[in-house]
């Protein structure tokens, strides 16, 4: 058995364990657009590691998402590890995986945004801490629809007695106008005052502003250049194109959310997730404007709830009341990262959210309108 980097020719394997743990699985098309991130420092720059059996064929899965980060004026590398996939045949391999990606010359920090309870055990002993100091181990979700919400919950406890039943459930809980969610332009919803819809992604927009003013507050902060974010946003997964909210003040934009419709698996309730939510420091109030915006919009999008992944303490006293009226989920540390020396006064003060890591792209689009490319399809393109 020997460790390697991964290949796009690894595909379909690396699918096969996806699907075999219920994560959604990237088509060929997918996994290029993810090569073709504007932030890898080289086209030989892992986009991961396997661990490959006797016959060469990937049996352990890790994956490297590198971004790009800045201080001010300097730029900095970090790199995220998502979709640890170790089957049982492999048991053991987990820690070589992580040490490759902890060992990797690319990257000023490596960091992990989404560890389940058994990996979290795991991290500290492989050099990671658990950050932020507070706000690791939390993840908030509001809750919709409770009546969906529970039937999820039931789905998922029968699957579990009985995992062949799967496969004869199909496709449930879908949003009831799942069709006119497709086909609508969602810039048409109304927002509250003070909320817009950002089209504009150019070099020139209010965007680009907010960012450099962003980036001037002198945090590390991951890029969300107009740049970035137009790679962002032709995922090909995508089913739906994200929604991107803007705060204004005083005709500025001070803070912007962008969120995305996901639905886990076949019998998992639809989510909104929130894969990024940030404001200005002089504009705090920024934070909880959005989501209340987005909780705005949840009903008419048949979600059953949003969800926030990933919080750091300021974003905490920034929602107040909305963060102590959602449902703590996880509760064990599913944030930890490394800073190299020169970083350490920086990390102390990370304030990440999902964009940070692999949210945007791990998710599951809520299934309108295409067909997810079978792993037959992936193995033949390939």
């Amino acid at each position: 058995m020997i460790t390697r980097p991964f290949q796009l020719t690894d595909v379909p394997e690396v699918n096969r364990l996806h699907q075999q743990v219920g994560w959604h699985a990237r088509s060929l098309e997918g996994w290029r657009w993810l090569a073709a991130n504007p932030a890898r420092p080289s086209p030989q720059a892992p986009l991961g590691w396997v661990i490959a059996d006797d016959e060469g064929r990937a049996a352990a899965f890790v994956g490297n998402f590198i971004q790009r980060f800045w201080l001010m004026d300097r730029p900095v590398l970090g790199a995220s590890g998502f979709s640890i996939i170790v089957p049982p045949a492999q048991r053991g391999a987990a820690p070589r995986l992580i040490r490759t990606l902890m060992r990797q010359a690319d990257g000023d920090f490596r960091y992990t945004l989404n560890a389940n309870p058994k990996a979290a055990r795991l991290y500290p002993r492989m050099g990671l801490s658990p950050c932020p100091e507070r706000g690791h181990d939390v993840k908030l979700a509001w809750i919709i629809d409770p009546v969906t919400c529970g039937w999820g919950r039931l789905l998922r406890n029968a699957v579990e007695r009985s995992p062949g039943l799967a496969g004869r459930l199909g496709e449930r809980l879908m949003p009831r106008n799942a069709e006119q969610i497709g086909a609508q332009p969602l810039h048409s919803l109304p927002l509250p005052p003070g909320i817009h819809w950002i089209s504009d992604l150019s070099d020139t927009s209010s965007l680009a502003a907010f960012w450099g003013e962003l980036r001037c507050q002198g945090r590390l902060v991951a890029d969300r250049s107009p740049a970035t974010l137009r790679w962002r946003m032709a995922d090909p997964e995508l089913t739906v194109a994200p929604l991107l909210l803007g705060c204004e003040q005083d005709g500025c934009l001070v803070g912007y959310a962008q969120a995305v419709l996901s639905k886990g698996s076949p019998i998992e309730a639809p989510a909104l997730e929130v894969v990024d939510l940030i404001a200005l420091d002089r504009a705090p109030h920024a934070a909880s404007a959005l989501i209340k915006a987005v909780l705005r919009l949840a009903p008419r999008l048949g979600v059953a709830r949003v969800r926030l992944q990933v919080v750091n303490g300021a974003l905490l006293d920034a929602l107040g009341p909305l963060a102590r009226s959602a449902r703590r989920e996880g509760g064990w540390g599913h944030c930890h990262a490394h800073f190299d020396p020169e970083l350490e006064d920086a990390g102390r003060d990370w304030r990440p959210t999902p964009y940070d890591g692999d949210y945007a792209f791990c998710l599951r689009p809520l299934p309108i309108g295409r067909r997810v490319p079978s792993t037959e399809t992936v193995r033949d393109a390939a």
